[in-house]
């Protein structure tokens, strides 16, 4: 999908969002992580946001110049202006792209400088991974060919390290050109001939259409911060139709505690757990299961994991059980 990781976003001192009142720290001079995970640092988030919850969702948030927005529709409106207003949108796409076209196309490039956190990540997902396939997967897909979607697979870290470990064919998916030549030499010795790399889609997330009923998990991981709300609605309702029966797409992403924060220099947005869900709602899909990841730096954004499917969970009985909370649940 577009860009690879995130960089780790900053905190950026408190803000208050109701009455007209606020109230704005200047954002700390930061050391800005590259890639897929926001990793912006962040120092201690001490946020006051008034979050109403309606068909237009409104939620406040901030951006890292340290300017306050009263909804998501006014920090839209400002970076992309009204809608339908394709010129500053595409703006807005290029300059993410090259934006990550500056960076070094390696595994600390892509991580923004954090590339110690690999192992921890790459545990975290296999760890969530097993259980899903155990639980969504006939037999947990053996004896199956199995195939997966890399979304924003920058230099193929996730693929190489996990994907093509569990999957007969991974494609992946990548605007930066050279990430995903990278991608290319980092994989032409991973995996084997029944576990391999086997498509290199140099499009962006926002125009990429993935093939009906081909996929068993559409990995996105670390890129959907740089879609627009209307597009990443639209990429995952395109997305639904590519699962075969049983799929499922996994979603991991740094979460804002209150809000979204906007990322001026690399154009793309950490969305809060609240805001993540309200456009899976409005996507049509379902929350499966969430995990949080562990093991990482402190002063980075939390990063939490979401297994989403289209099929409807069975209803559950509410009881006082400990293992209730674990249980799939549509999202509300």
């Amino acid at each position: 999908m577009l860009l690879s990781l995130y960089s780790p976003f900053v905190s950026i001192g408190h803000f208050h969002c109701h009455n007209h009142q606020n109230h704005i720290s200047p954002p700390p001079s930061t050391t800005k992580l590259a890639s897929p995970p926001y990793l912006y640092r962040r120092k201690k988030e001490r946020r006051s946001v008034t979050t109403l919850f309606s068909d237009s969702m409104e939620i406040c948030g901030v951006d890292s110049e340290g300017k306050e927005f009263d909804s998501v529709q006014d920090m839209w409106r400002e970076e992309i202006g009204e809608e339908g207003d394709e010129t500053r949108k595409t703006q807005w796409y290029r300059d993410g792209v090259s934006y990550w076209e500056g960076v070094e196309a390696s595994v600390d490039g892509v991580l923004g400088g954090y590339g110690h956190v690999n192992d921890a990540d790459i545990i975290g997902s296999e760890v969530f991974l097993k259980t899903l396939m155990q639980e969504r997967l006939v037999n947990g897909g053996a004896n199956q060919h199995l195939v997966a979607l890399d979304c924003g697979s920058g230099i193929g870290r996730i693929t190489k390290n996990l994907l093509v470990r569990y999957f007969n064919e991974v494609d992946l998916l990548e605007p930066v050109e050279q990430f995903l030549n990278a991608a290319r030499e980092n994989l032409a010795s991973a995996g084997s001939e029944t576990h391999k790399a086997t498509n290199f889609f140099c499009i962006p997330l926002q125009e990429f259409t993935p093939a009906a009923g081909r996929y068993d998990v559409i990995w996105v991981q670390w890129c959907i911060g740089h879609l627009t709300d209307d597009d990443f609605v639209s990429f995952f309702n395109r997305a639904k139709g590519c699962l075969k029966p049983g799929g499922f797409l996994v979603v991991k992403e740094n979460n804002a505690k209150k809000g979204f924060v906007l990322d001026k220099e690399d154009h793309s947005i950490t969305r809060s757990d609240p805001y993540f869900k309200q456009l899976f709602r409005r996507c049509g899909l379902h929350l499966y299961r969430t995990k949080d990841q562990k093991g990482l730096p402190q002063e980075l954004f939390a990063v939490k994991m979401y297994a989403l499917t289209v099929d409807t969970p069975p209803k559950i009985h509410r009881t006082r059980s400990k293992t209730h909370s674990n249980r799939p649940q549509i999202i509300k």
